[in-house]
């Protein structure tokens, strides 16, 4: 996901990854939580980044 998240932002992007435990996956744009594994007990699907990938841009392109 990461790489696909970099990709829609391009070099207006930067990943962090940051170790865990117990399965924890968490994704954050812009400090606010927009993923959490967690919470909905399962990783993001195809459509779930898709629509992180268009946050993504709409931040990008908001700024």
């Amino acid at each position: 996901m990461g790489s696909e998240l970099y990709a829609a932002g391009k070099s207006n992007v930067a990943i962090t990854l940051t170790p865990g435990q117990a399965g924890v996956f968490t994704v954050s744009l812009n400090g606010e939580i927009e993923f959490d594994k967690g919470k909905l007990g399962r990783y993001p699907s195809l459509p779930d980044a898709k629509e992180l990938q268009a946050k993504l841009v709409n931040l990008i392109e908001a700024d």
